[in-house]
């Protein structure tokens, strides 16, 4: 066959080489999106319990063979259930790789333009509640639906300000002890539940908040601001990852940046949920 070559008895293609080098790096990227979580020793559990089968079964066990075969048959309904968080995550990624929402696909259409937001009001904000030990969770709605979320609060859908923002985030106020949702330049929602994160790898020095705005960014786009009510440093989290005690000048560059798709700046004072552990 053309395009083939032999190693000792074996005789391979290129599209055997092509085949493999796809596998590795599936498995690569498979393992990349469960490193730091549950979901690898459940991931590796469940493995070993196939190569058990598959060793019982060559060995002619028929009992055991019975008993997890059934278990097999029900394993990718299992999986499905297991990892829904980093199954959405894979499919979020591959959409933003994608991209079709920013494609022109008739370039003769001009889409209508959008407000760009003001960043002033959340910059503001912050240094104000960092100033007076307030927490605050702010998360922005990128292309990820965040609807989910918004639902588990209350719901407000008003136009940003700062006062608005410090009543919501105020000690007294029912509000404060959640996430505020912004979406279309409104804030959409207030005392929002946020999935919190499960990774191993974050500090016991961040609290719930923080935990909260990793576990977001884990499995959408958004982007979240955290004010700490214990120490009143200002951070942003996107992806996973933290980049903390933020300026204010430090904040409306990232904002800018992580928002509006601004040049990126050096990650001086970023770091990941391990960086800062260690």
């Amino acid at each position: 066959m053309i395009g083939t070559f032999s190693i000792g008895f074996l005789r391979i293609g290129w599209i055997d080489v092509v085949d493999v080098l796809l596998v590795t790096v599936l498995f690569y990227q498979l393992y990349k999106l469960l490193t730091g979580s549950v979901a690898l020793k459940i991931f590796l559990g469940l493995m070993s319990i196939y190569l058990l089968y598959l060793v019982v079964k060559a060995a002619g066990m028929e009992l055991l063979t019975s008993i997890l075969g059934q278990f097999m048959s029900v394993g990718v309904l299992a999986s499905i259930i297991l990892f829904q968080q980093e199954i959405r995550r894979f499919l979020l990624t591959i959409g933003k790789a994608t991209a079709f929402d920013r494609m022109r696909v008739f370039p003769w259409r001009r889409d209508a333009p959008t407000e760009r937001m003001s960043i002033t009001p959340f910059v503001e904000a912050a240094k104000s509640l960092a100033g007076k030990n307030t927490g605050a969770l702010i998360a922005f709605q990128m292309v990820s639906d965040l609807k989910f979320y918004g639902d588990s609060g209350d719901l407000i859908d008003a136009t940003v300000s700062k006062r608005l923002l410090m009543s919501i985030f105020n000690k007294t106020s029912p509000l404060h002890d959640g996430a505020v949702i912004i979406s279309n330049n409104r804030i959409k929602a207030a005392r929002c539940i946020l999935p919190v994160s499960e990774n191993p790898d974050v500090p016991a020095s961040m609290g719930l908040r923080h935990r909260a705005a990793i576990g977001l960014t884990e499995v959408t786009d958004s982007v979240v601001l955290v004010v700490s009510e214990e120490t009143g440093q200002i951070s942003l989290v996107r992806g996973g990852e933290v980049f903390r005690n933020l300026s204010s000048s430090d904040l409306r560059a990232r904002l800018n940046e992580f928002l509006f798709d601004a040049a990126p700046r050096p990650a001086s004072t970023s770091a990941s949920a391990a960086e800062v552990a260690a």
